[in-house]
Formats: structure tokens, C-alpha cells, sequence
């Protein structure tokens, strides 16, 4: 159905031609899903947005050909192309919010795109778009359709934009890291979805993923990408089975294990070699110095809200209780919509509580006021899921870890901060030259050091760490991993670690708390949650784990 032949592509730029995809040659058929894979900036998404049309400015295909079902894409109209997207060929995009319009409610979203694929009437085209939400699993659909995108979690997002890929039942789909904001529950809903899909109607996905478990488990052949060219490909099992290529071997083997936990993840060392790490045994919980203690905590929003009205009131967190000892790490996890994230900007005063308290050390903060409470906001800090947005792309890398030195006054000197911050980028592995550029300018897993670096800034005593490495491909998520752990040893910082990446967490945890539907539901050393889950919530997340072969 798909045929991509000797595809080129490069882009201009101020400082001259980039050859982002080199010579790729790639096949769909019906009934196959192609998983295609590797680290940030492999040429993957840009292989995936040349066939719909969609390069960024500054992009162009050089050479080669994009034939889909006999018709080469790269001399049809934007007009062609337009009538085609949806349709014919669809794309479920990584992120949700740039993917969703802010200002449309989901209906509206949804429905246009119906409407276009098969002519309904308003009404026919709502009740079609209410059954895909349904199939994606999001709560009271019928209600929540009418909701806008800022009313959703990161997760309930992406599942929408999934559906709204997937309602113009299109020939070619393809997905670019559908399942990176999703825990495993949903997950392994959203891919029995697309494997039933490619079933039923004998469709063709194109999977672009880091998630070598994902691929394990849904994709028939697989592509390995590096620097815009092919590296590897095959049956999947063959491939993840016995990797023939050094990259291919080292990226497979940068997945965190389930069955263990590394003192530290494998990396690759200056020759492409990994460096591989000995087991060792989480540290148990002292209860002798809990440094935060979350005492009956409670959460309440209220969502469809009006002008003069407060909306239908959403319990996201239900009267939790937790502590973490100074210098150990507490994994938080749970499905999409389960209070986690709510939990955490609870912590760090970002959501207010409508029940219980927090205390750090003997300080209850949720009895604070903003004044008292801002001398003690430096000692909590949070690392957030998306760089990008949790930086501002205005101020330049010097700047982005100064603002909080000279806030928190931590330095007298313009000589002093300067000496801070260049301490700072360098122990997060950047060089100096990074401090004069702005977060556009580095990949996403360099933003993530970046903002490892101003939270360090801020001289924290506990870090809220919520998706920290979701969004990063298997190798700079070791990098990452192992910077968190190295920073944790030599500060004595305490983790509030949140994902729904179950092996990251055994690795990074002492101790895991599984959260369901606000409450925790069982908690227990990281090793006795994996090897002998008590709870059957607990015991369902274990088993839908994607593993490799």
C-alpha cells in the first residue's frame, strides 16, 4: 500500500543544509504494522510527516518517491493532500496539545472530521464521535465530549487525539508515539484497538516509537533509524531476538529490565559499547526522619464550569496518605486520571487542597500562606513532563538557571552566579557553550538537563520528578535516569518519583505507591510490588507490562 523509495530530505537553515532523512526506503502493506524506531532526531517524525504533507518550514524532499496505493504524494496539490489527511491517510501526532484546537470543544473537533469522511448531519456525526471516545476508555463520554482540551489529563488527551485520528476509518495510519503520555492500562487498550483496526479493516500502520516493548508487542516488521539513515530492518522478532548491527544492539539493550533493579541503567560508552551495571536491592523505608508526610490529602476540581458557576465537581485526589524518609525515592503510579499528577502540584502547592494536609519536616505547608510559604518553595522542587513548556523559550540557558540564584539570593555576586550556574550546566553534562543558547536550540533530552539544572538551582531538598523522561527515546532516558540517581547520591535529595513506565520506576524507586481513582491502593517495597502484588489493580498493571521477547 505504501512504498517510500530512496527518500531525501533536508532542510535550510542559517547555518546551511541539513540532511535530515538520507536514501530511506521503506514498505507498508495492508495488514502490517511497521514499527519504526530510534533515538531523538533519527529522522522518524520526518519521515512520517513527508507522507502527509506536513514538513516544517525550511523542509523539502530532494529526491525519491512517496507511493501510496500506485500515486506518488510528492506531486499531488496541497489541495489533493488536504482531502486525502483524515481520510485516506491519517496521523495521530505526539502531542496532544499542539495536536487539539484550545478554543473548540472536543465535539466540535470530532465532528468536522466526520462530517467530511462520511457526510453525516451534526447529530450522526456526535453520536459516532461519543462511541470512539467510548472505545478509547475516557470516562462518561457523552459528558465529556462537550469538554475542552484543558479540562483533560496528558493522558485522556492523547486518547482523544488518537480518536480523532482514527474516526475517518483512513487506509494508512500513522502514529507518532501514540502511547508516550499513556500508562499501561490504556495503553494496551489503545493497541488492541489499532491490531483489531488493522484486522478489521485490513489498514497499514506506520508505528514511530522509543518504546521497544511496544514494538515487541504489536508491530510485524521493524525499522531501525540513526542520523536519517537505515540501520536495521526486519521481523521484529528476529530483530529485537538477535540484533545484527552495534546500535541496534545497544539500543535495545538500554531498555530498563522488570525483573531487577541496576545500580545504575546501561549506557553506551565513547565507542557505542554499553557499560553495564550491577543488581542491587532498593534501600528499605526509615521512618525515623519522614521529610514530607501527606497526612489524609484531598483534591477536588470542578470541571464544565460557567461564568457564574463552578462546573461538575471532579474528586481527583481522596483522602491519600504517604510519607517519604529524607534521601529515599517513593514511585507514585497509577493510570491516566488516577490524582498522580494532581498529587504532585498538590505537594508543591500548584493545586489547592480541598482535604488533609502536607507537611514538610515541621512545617505544615497546606496551612501556609503564600508569604510564610515562599521561603520553604526552593526546598521543593519539581521536574515536570515537558521541558519545552516548563522553561521560558525567551530567556537564554544562563538566564533560565540564574533567575532562581538571584531570586532565592544564593549568590552576591554577578561573578558568583556566573560561577553557579557554569557548575550547574556542567554537572548535568552540557558544556559552557549551551548558556548563551536558547531550549529551541537542543534536543529534548538537553532541555531535560537544562531543567534538571534549575531545579538544582534552587538548592532543593526533595524533587517532584512527574514524567521526567516519558517523552525521551530509551538511551538519553538511561542518560537522564542515571543523572537523577548520581544527583540523588551526592545531594541526599528525596524523590517523589511519578510514572507510568513500570520498569523505569522499579529502577528509580525504593519504595512504589499505586494510585486508583485518587486513592492508594497498595504500597510496598518496588521489588514486592513486581514480584508479588497483592492488590488486583496492582496485579492487572504488572500483567499488561509491554515486554520484549
Amino acid at each position: 500500500m505504501l512504498d517510500i523509495e530512496d527518500l531525501q530530505i533536508n532542510f535550510d537553515t542559517r547555518r546551511g543544509q541539513v540532511k535530515a532523512v538520507q536514501g530511506i526506503s521503506l514498505r507498508v502493506e495492508r495488514g502490517e504494522i511497521l514499527g519504526l524506531v530510534g533515538e531523538s532526531g533519527a529522522g522518524k517524525s520526518t519521515v512520517g510527516s513527508a507522507v502527509m504533507g506536513l514538513l516544517d518550514i525550511g523542509g523539502r524532499v530532494t529526491s525519491g518517491r512517496i507511493l501510496f496505493e500506485g500515486e506518488n504524494l510528492l506531486v499531488k496539490s496541497s489541495e489533493a493532500m488536504r482531502k486525502m489527511r483524515g481520510r485516506r491517510i491519517g496521523m495521530i501526532f505526539q502531542d496532544p496539545m499542539t495536536a487539539l484546537n484550545p478554543v473548540l470543544s472536543i465535539a466540535d473537533q470530532m465532528i468536522g472530521t466526520i462530517r467530511l469522511a462520511f457526510g453525516l448531519n451534526r447529530s450522526e456525526a456526535l453520536e459516532q464521535a461519543v462511541k470512539w471516545l467510548d472505545r478509547m476508555s475516557l470516562p462518561d463520554p457523552a459528558t465529556r465530549i462537550h469538554h475542552y482540551p484543558h479540562e483533560f489529563s496528558g493522558g485522556q488527551r492523547q486518547r482523544i487525539v488518537i480518536a480523532l485520528a482514527l474516526c475517518g476509518k483512513p487506509d494508512l495510519v500513522i502514529a507518532d508515539e501514540p502511547t508516550t503520555a499513556l500508562d499501561v492500562s490504556v495503553q494496551a487498550q489503545i493497541l488492541d484497538l489499532i491490531r483489531s483496526l488493522v484486522r478489521e479493516n485490513n489498514i497499514g500502520v506506520i508505528l514511530i516509537t522509543h518504546n521497544m516493548g511496544v514494538v515487541s508487542e504489536v508491530t510485524d516488521n521493524i525499522a531501525i533509524m540513526r542520523h536519517g539513515k537505515l540501520v536495521e530492518t526486519g521481523p521484529t522478532r528476529n530483530v529485537l531476538m538477535a540484533p545484527e548491527t552495534a546500535y541496534a544492539k545497544m539500543l535495545i539493550g538500554s531498555v530498563p529490565p522488570s525483573d531487577k533493579r541496576l545500580n545504575r541503567l546501561p549506557v553506551p560508552d565513547s565507542q557505542g559499547n554499553l557499560v553495564h551495571s550491577t543488581v542491587e536491592d532498593p534501600r528499605p523505608f526509615d521512618g525515623r526522619d519522614m521529610i514530607l508526610q501527606c497526612d489524609r490529602l484531598s483534591v477536588t476540581y470542578y470541571a464544565g464550569g460557567k461564568l457564574f458557576t463552578k462546573g461538575t465537581p471532579i474528586r481527583a485526589v481522596k483522602d491519600t496518605s504517604f510519607g517519604i524518609p529524607k534521601g529515599h525515592s517513593l514511585g507514585l503510579v497509577g493510570e491516566s486520571g488516577s490524582g498522580k499528577s494532581t498529587c504532585a502540584r498538590a505537594i508543591v502547592g500548584l493545586n489547592p487542597l480541598s482535604g488533609g494536609s502536607v507537611r514538610y519536616r515541621e512545617h505544615i505547608l497546606s496551612n501556609m500562606s503564600e508569604r510564610k510559604r515562599r521561603p520553604l518553595r526552593s526546598a521543593i522542587q519539581m521536574i515536570f513532563q515537558d521541558p519545552y513548556s516548563s522553561i521560558n523559550k525567551r530567556m537564554k540557558i544562563f538566564d533560565i538557571i540564574a533567575e532562581p540564584i538571584r531570586f532565592y539570593g544564593f549568590a552576591d555576586s554577578k561573578s558568583a552566579v556566573l560561577n553557579r550556574v557554569t557548575t550547574l550546566i556542567e554537572r548535568v553534562g552540557l558544556s559552557y557553550d549551551a548558556l548563551q543558547r536558547y531550549p529551541h536550540q537542543f534536543s529534548g533530552g538537553q532541555r531535560q538537563r537544562i531543567a534538571i539544572a534549575r531545579t538544582l538551582a534552587c538548592q532543593p531538598k526533595m524533587i517532584v520528578c512527574d514524567e521526567p523522561t516519558s517523552a525521551l527515546d530509551v538511551s538519553v532516558q538511561a542518560q537522564i535516569l542515571n543523572l537523577i540517581k548520581d544527583l540523588q547520591d551526592e545531594f541526599g535529595l528525596t524523590l517523589l518519583f511519578i510514572s507510568h513506565d513500570l520498569p523505569v520506576v522499579r529502577q528509580m524507586c525504593d519504595e512504589i505507591a499505586v494510585l486508583k481513582d485518587g486513592q492508594i491502593v497498595e504500597m510496598a517495597p518496588a521489588g514486592e510490588i513486581f514480584e508479588s502484588p497483592r492488590h488486583e489493580y496492582t496485579k492487572h498493571l504488572i500483567n499488561l507490562m509491554p515486554r520484549i521477547y
